[in-house]
């Protein structure tokens, strides 16, 4: 018999390939066990197996072999089987990436939008910073242009990270990171995103920072952008690829 064709990692793992997986159950259940048989005669820690949707019926074999859930995504579930007791499994993602944009323009008035669909218990029309999620392989100062530009139809410039808030019990019981970036505006002629936004408009700041239906975490991060530089995109020798990296620090400017 034919062990499961296999990768390594630099951590004693073994990572089944998924593209080679039989489609017959009863034949997978018979190559996985002498497989597993082989990889912890080598020594090998753990096992990680993908399983692509269209082989989903090999899911109950893995979970009868010792493997769990470790992740999934649309096309594909991820599972592990400890082949050394206590060895270690990293944890799969656990946060959110969000961006807010603090755009103020040269009058001193600050875009702000409301919402279509509020928290319950939202006061008012509920005036606060556009932005949203990072989408996958988006850096920061790219996304919070698009999401400026989708919100509000406002041309915006990135200038700086102004700061950032961590918080626990998110969607889905993860983690969000939510990140207040100063940008400056190129244009100034609103055009609604329909779909999600109820009303979006240039306000005065003194008039955001005084309402009392403003919370005062929006109106912390505003003050936070506004008072003070900030750190700007920059770069470091050894990273020079603009597609993986972004990075943020004082005394540069973009």
């Amino acid at each position: 018999m034919e062990i499961l064709s296999f990768n390594t990692n630099p951590f004693g793992g073994v990572l089944v390939d998924p593209l080679t997986l039989p489609q017959d159950p009863q034949g997978f259940r018979s190559q996985l066990a002498y497989s597993m048989d082989e990889w912890i005669a080598e020594g090998y820690k753990v096992a990680w197996l993908e399983v692509p949707l269209d082989k989903s019926a090999l899911v109950p074999v893995a979970v009868e072999a010792g493997f769990s859930y470790h992740h999934a995504d649309e096309s594909y579930l991820m599972m592990t089987n400890q082949l050394e007791q206590d060895s270690y499994i990293p944890p799969y993602a656990t946060h959110y990436i969000g961006v807010g944009a603090v755009v103020v323009s040269e009058n001193r008035e600050l875009l702000v939008v409301s919402e279509r669909y509020k928290f319950r218990g939202t006061r008012g029309p509920g005036y606060k910073l556009p932005g949203g999620a990072l989408m996958p392989g988006e850096h920061l100062a790219e996304g919070i242009v698009r999401e400026v530009l989708e919100e509000t139809g406002i041309q915006s410039k990135f200038e700086a990270l102004a700061c950032f808030r961590h918080w626990h019990g998110y969607r889905y019981g993860k983690s969000d990171i939510y990140f207040v970036c100063r940008l400056s505006p190129l244009s100034h002629d609103i055009t609604r995103q329909e779909e999600e936004i109820a009303e979006c408009l240039w306000m005065p700041v003194d008039d955001f920072l005084e309402d009392p239906q403003i919370g005062n975490f929006n109106k912390s991060i505003v003050k936070a952008a506004l008072d003070h530089p900030g750190i700007s995109p920059g770069d470091i020798e050894g990273y020079g690829d603009p597609k993986r990296f972004e990075f943020f620090l004082p005394n540069q400017q973009v």
